[in-house]
């Protein structure tokens, strides 16, 4: 039975640029809204930035967060053009934003300034640092991750901290906005008003930090990179085994019993170094080798499934190409198609009204011509 989907009948204006702010307006189109991208005359940076390019010579950065989507170009220091984003804004159930603090009021297009005229709008601002004393600073997802303290703990044992692969915080950003953008709406339906909100880049970072942020906060401790070793685990890894490294995750005693009784050396679980997990994480420089010289006698491959039957969570250190094979592997359909343009699909698993795409992310001002004339009838 075909069903609604969630957010059927929701228009988001998305003022928004780059990514945190863009994948939080595309979360929001997964799941049903009507999300209609405002770019300036040139587009949206990321229309630039490659290589990559598709075959289409198209920056395949801005086919990250923009599925779902309309798209009008609008001058907001042209009159006629601003008078339009102000009505798109005044019709809006969503508005999102991540210009510098202070830009959209200036152009009347604020949250005040919206909410005099539609109150029940739920307006999103993400920022690097907030709207107060970190106002002035420019919110780029590696200077946060610098600042922010994730590089910090990012990096080789004992090495130079290095920046995550991806721009992680501007993601964990966006699904925040996300998240505050529902439950606004959600609020909105008990008590017919809209409000505002502010999400955070540097906000996003400490509180992704987790268990680091926790140990600083309530133990003083200060954590350093570690490679690919966890702090508070062990072993918890990647170890080298004859043809390359193997992630091994043994979380309890139970699997490191397995593990080392697996890997042939069952007498150093009864080892007091490593009796416990307390003990393992203390020892770790010294249980190390003695796991690498058992893992030299096989390939990966061969580990993984004496592992996986001895029930120790273990596996490769995989490219995109593998991880993507693996999640096709599994049963997982983890790419979107359509229109020919490729994206990860979303992970939010709704069974009953699932996240569908009706768009793929458009060109420049691809709606302009039938977006123009609706806010101007």
């Amino acid at each position: 039975m075909d069903r609604t989907a969630p957010l059927d009948g929701i228009l988001v204006a998305d003022f928004s640029r780059i990514l945190a702010g863009p994948l939080a307006a595309q979360t929001l189109g997964d799941l049903g809204a009507d999300v209609i991208k405002v770019e300036a005359p040139g587009g949206d940076d990321t229309r630039g930035w490659g290589p990559p390019f598709a075959a289409d010579g198209t920056a395949t950065y801005a086919l990250a967060a923009n599925r779902n989507k309309r798209s009008i170009a609008l001058d907001l220091k042209d009159a006629d053009d601003l008078r339009l984003a102000r009505r798109l804004a005044g019709r809006a159930d969503v508005v999102i934003a991540n210009l510098r603090p202070g830009a959209m009021e200036r152009y009347g297009l604020g949250y005040d300034d919206v909410a005099a005229e539609h109150p029940r709008v739920v307006y999103c601002a993400i920022t690097g640092f907030g709207s107060t004393g970190g106002a002035h600073l420019p919110g780029y997802d590696p200077l946060v991750q610098a600042v922010g303290g994730l590089m910090s703990i990012t990096g080789p044992d004992g090495g130079e901290p290095v920046k995550v692969g991806v721009a992680l915080v501007d993601v964990i950003a966006g699904l925040n906005a996300a998240v505050g953008i529902l439950a606004a709406l959600r609020e909105r339906d008990r008590s017919g008003h809209g409000q505002m909100l502010e999400v955070t880049l540097l906000g996003s970072v400490l509180a992704a930090l987790a268990n680091q942020a926790t140990g600083y906060l309530n133990a003083g401790t200060i954590p350093q990179p570690l490679g690919t070793r966890h702090p508070s685990i062990e072993p918890f890894a990647t170890y080298a085994c004859a043809d390359g490294p193997l992630m091994i995750c043994a979380g309890n005693d139970r699997q490191f019993a397995a593990l080392v009784t697996t890997l042939g050396v069952a007498e150093l679980a009864g080892d007091p170094r490593f009796a416990s997990n307390a003990a393992r994480v203390e020892h770790h420089a010294a249980l190390r080798p003695l796991l690498e010289d058992a893992l030299a006698a096989a390939d990966r491959a061969t580990w993984e499934e004496r592992l996986r039957e001895a029930g120790v969570p273990s596996g490769p250190v995989n490219d995109l190409a593998g991880a993507f094979s693996l999640a096709d592997t599994v049963g997982l359909d983890a790419v979107d198609e359509h229109a020919g343009i490729r994206t990860p699909a979303s992970p939010i698993g709704l069974y009953d009204t699932p996240p569908t795409t009706r768009r793929p992310p458009p060109g420049l001002n691809e709606h302009g011509d039938e977006i123009r004339a609706w806010l101007s009838g």
